[in-house]
This record gives C-alpha cells, sequence and structure tokens, in this order.
C-alpha cells in the first residue's frame, strides 16, 4: 500500500518536474530565437543603413570622396557586424542562465585591463588606422609604397592595410609599423619622356616635329591632363641630343601615357626620317693586316 502511494506521489512530483523544465526551457529557447531574428534584423538594417549612408545617387554629389566613403563604409559595416555579434552572444548567454553575466563582464574588465598592458602593439596599430583613416593618408583603390612595399590598397580597417603589389602578391602590414606613406593616386601625375637623336639631324626641325606630335597626342589621349610640353634639350649625350617631353596625367595613368608617346615619337620620326641614334661598331682595317690575310 505504501509503496504504490509512493510510487504514484513520486511520479505525479516526476511529470510535474519534467513539464516545468520543459516549460522553462522551452521559453528560454523561444527568446533565444527571437534573440537571433532580433539581431539578424539589426545585422541586415545596419547595413542597409551605412550603404545608403555613403551610397551616391548619379544625379547628386557626395560628401566624400568615392574612394574615401568605400573604406568607411567598409570600416563601419565591419564595426557594426561585430558589435552585434557580441551583444547577441551576452543577450543569449543571460537569457539561458546557464552562467551569471555579471561575474564575467566584471572579470572581462580585469582580463582586458591586464591584456591592454601586454597588446600595446595591438592597441599602436588600432590607434594608427584610425589617424589614417581620419586624415585621409590614403583609401581603398590608391596606389601606395609603404615600408618598401607597393601597391594597391585592397582594404584598410583599424588594426592592417592589405596592399596588392603588381605581382598579385598580397602584403598585410600592421597599421602601426607604417612609417613614412608614398601616395601616387592622390592628384596629378606626371609622365616624363626623353628622346635622342643624332646630332646630324637639324635640331630646330625636330622640336618643330615634336611640338606638333605634341598637340594631336592632347587630343587624342583622355588621360593627358595638361601637355604633353616639350621642354627642349636637356643632355647632350655621346651619340645623341636629349631632349625632354613632359605630361600631366589622370592618377595612375603616367606609364600608359609614357608608353603610348614614346610609340607615337617612333612613327613619327620614321614618317619624318629623323634619326634615333643607336649603338654601332665601326670596323678598320689596317694595310698591314690586309697583306698578311
Amino acid at each position: 500500500m505504501f509503496q504504490g502511494l509512493t510510487q504514484a506521489i513520486y511520479s505525479r512530483f516526476s511529470d510535474e518536474f519534467f513539464l516545468e523544465v520543459a516549460i522553462i526551457w522551452g521559453a528560454r529557447i523561444l527568446n533565444v530565437i527571437i534573440i537571433v531574428i532580433l539581431a539578424r534584423l539589426a545585422l541586415r538594417f545596419g547595413s542597409r543603413l551605412i550603404e545608403r549612408l555613403f551610397a551616391t545617387a548619379p544625379e547628386k554629389k557626395s560628401f566624400l570622396p568615392e574612394k574615401k566613403a568605400r573604406t568607411l563604409s567598409l570600416l563601419l559595416l565591419s564595426v557594426w557586424r561585430y558589435l552585434i555579434y557580441a551583444l547577441t552572444a551576452i543577450w543569449v548567454l543571460s537569457k539561458l542562465q546557464i552562467v551569471d553575466i555579471g561575474p564575467i563582464l566584471a572579470g572581462a574588465g580585469v582580463v582586458g585591463l591586464a591584456f591592454g598592458f601586454g597588446a600595446q602593439s595591438l592597441v599602436r596599430d588600432i590607434i594608427s588606422g584610425f589617424f589614417i583613416i581620419l586624415e585621409d593618408q590614403f583609401s581603398v583603390g590608391d596606389f601606395v609604397a609603404l615600408d618598401n612595399r607597393s601597391g594597391i590598397v585592397e582594404e584598410l580597417g583599424l588594426r592592417i592595410t592589405k596592399i596588392r603589389d603588381f605581382n598579385g602578391e598580397l602584403h598585410i602590414i600592421p597599421n602601426g609599423s607604417i612609417g613614412a606613406v608614398t601616395n601616387s593616386t592622390s592628384g596629378n601625375m606626371r609622365a616624363l619622356v626623353d628622346v635622342g637623336v643624332a646630332y646630324e639631324e637639324d635640331i630646330d626641325n625636330v622640336l618643330a616635329v615634336l611640338e606638333e606630335l605634341a598637340v594631336r597626342f592632347a587630343k587624342e589621349s583622355v588621360d593627358v591632363v595638361e601637355g604633353p610640353t616639350v621642354l627642349g634639350v636637356v643632355a647632350l649625350d655621346d651619340s645623341s641630343v636629349v631632349i625632354r617631353i613632359i605630361a600631366r596625367t589622370a592618377p595612375m595613368s603616367q606609364w600608359k601615357v609614357e608608353r603610348e608617346l614614346r610609340r607615337a615619337i617612333k612613327k613619327e620620326f620614321d614618317e619624318r626620317d629623323i634619326e634615333i641614334p643607336y649603338p654601332r661598331r665601326v670596323v678598320y682595317t689596317s694595310p698591314r693586316a690586309e697583306k698578311e690575310g
């Protein structure tokens, strides 16, 4: 009799206990699902807001240069993403009540303080990255030289900068180690071409031909901002008279303009029979050598 009563009581309390546990954990899991949904909505809304903030309509003028706007948008998207992830993790842990969040946050503060003393390079990288972006030293898409490495900036973050050189190699440079910065994309660039002509040529005629060529080249090239300008004779070499031509070009177009200008000069000189000297070897045979031969 007592055994049956005990089993009935145990069965009743056991059912109530499991039911209570199921209700509690069901509510917690439901809260977690709601939190994850809200986090995804916040992440999507924030990302779209940032993209729309830095997007420029074709008929409107942006308040920031295009490359700087792109750099800042990528940076803000990254910060927003990590912020949402961190807040979501803390919120989920608090709802699941697996651990007490208070001591964790307090401990994180102490650990963070201790970590800060041992992570001075990390702090230096972040501060340097902040000032690089604030001062607009360079942006994504610029051609720069950093730490004896040159290339196009693919990513600019608070801690590191990624540049890809002409060989396709990706260089990851901590911002704290960046010293002098050479930005080849800031403002117009200079194209410089030196061409040598033979001493037998009429120098005034050569200069006139180059002036005519410069006028045509300026009309045909979309990359030339100013010039080309024929500066005149800049050197008298062993076998040639060197004439210099310069032009102002759009950023990153100076090498293209130099190649096209050299090609145009070669074709023009061929048509006008203007000689470009090249090394020659003249062999003189003495009469004694002819007799011995």
